[in-house]
């Protein structure tokens, strides 16, 4: 087991389980935890010895979506988390980039809330199996922001045009059985069975050829899900507008106090 300050790794007979370990907060993201998944993810791809990735999330969540009150603590620092905020880098988010680039299969066992980034993430993946408490929303228009590439590109890939629509302009959060119901999912399985059951699906892959496996999901990703990194600039290049709104503000206002938001389209 590596260590890490906000992730976990194990790697055991070619399978390695990335697990996001930030459950006091519902594994919300921050900087470190995104740094540390670009890091995971590309160091995975490097080991011969990963045939297949599993990620899940410690505790009652899979990944909350960002970890906006510490996000929102940096502006303004001296850190430079408040000019990360404000002056968006071009290109895709670089912990996506890093899974989405990763040839291994991946597997997404979300074992509880996979909300804004936690259900682009889990998008990411190549199967999504979920615990029966499982739950999916894109919540990035109640924060007045768009989606990173995962709720831009896969998203209506995988549920269809006017599904994936609803989910990113409502910002709805559907349960397990709904997301299974509209193609989300590959299977939805007791809570306390989900590791088993995601470990299992990646011992069915891993007893294959590596080389021919990643071959095909790099086929896959050619004639299927295309080139991510043009809608990447232009998701980099709208939310440096977007964060600069009063929307944004009111967005991120209305969650820290706990009350309903006005928008005002401004």
């Amino acid at each position: 087991m590596s260590d890490y300050e906000c992730m976990m790794l194990d790697i055991s007979d070619h399978i390695a389980t990335v697990t996001i370990n930030r459950p006091d907060v519902m594994n919300a993201i921050n900087w470190q935890a995104y740094a540390e998944l670009e890091e995971i993810f590309r160091d995975l791809q490097k080991n011969s010895e990963v045939r297949c990735i599993i990620l899940t999330g410690n505790g009652r969540a899979f990944c909350s979506g960002d970890d906006v009150k510490q996000i929102m603590m940096k502006i303004g620092s001296d850190d430079g988390g408040g000019g990360r905020l404000r002056d968006v880098r071009p290109g895709t988010t670089p912990a996506a980039k890093a899974i989405l680039d990763c040839d291994r299969p991946i597997i997404a066992a979300v074992n509880g809330a996979a909300v804004g980034w936690g259900m682009d993430m889990s998008l990411m993946a190549d199967f999504r199996i979920a615990s029966e408490k499982a739950k999916f929303g894109e919540l990035f228009v109640k924060r007045g922001l768009v989606a990173d590439v995962g709720g831009m590109v896969r998203l209506p890939k995988i549920v269809g045009a006017e599904k994936a629509a609803e989910l990113l302009f409502t910002g709805d959060i559907i349960s397990a059985k709904e997301a299974l119901d509209i193609g989300l999912l590959s299977k939805v399985v007791p809570h306390e069975d989900l590791m088993d059951e995601a470990r299992k699906f990646a011992e069915r892959i891993t007893c294959n050829p590596p080389l021919a496996v990643r071959h095909l999901k790099e086929g896959l990703r050619r004639s299927y899900y295309g080139d991510y990194d043009e809608v990447g600039n232009w998701i980099a290049q709208t939310l440096a507008i977007l964060f600069q709104t009063e929307d944004h503000k009111e967005g991120v206002a209305s969650f820290m106090e706990k009350r309903e938001p006005t928008f005002k389209g401004k």
